[in-house]
């Protein structure tokens, strides 16, 4: 599996937009994704993207429809996400 850490500046008063926009599909390939809002409310919020294969990510990455999508985030974000990929090594579902 391959995919993405993020973390995500939201514009004050813009959470809950930014979370309706991330809510409008699974892309394809994509195995799970998640937004964390950690403990200290003050930081960013935190996303993980996790696809099938890098592949399927690279895909997702540069299709239209995710442009879209990101364009769309882009109005509820101080700045672009800092992104970290990479493929995951250890998988363990409970």
């Amino acid at each position: 599996m391959y995919g993405s850490i993020f973390n995500l500046k939201v514009k004050t008063g813009h959470q809950q937009d930014l979370l309706d926009s991330l809510t409008d599909g699974t892309p394809p390939g994509a195995v799970a994704w998640y937004v964390m809002q950690p403990d200290d409310t003050s930081k960013d919020l935190i996303g993980v993207a996790i696809f099938e294969s890098k592949d399927a990510y690279n895909a997702n990455a540069e299709s239209p429809e995710q442009h879209e999508r990101f364009i769309k985030a882009m109005t509820y974000l101080e700045t672009e996400p800092e992104w970290t990929d990479g493929e995951y090594i250890v998988t363990e579902v409970a």
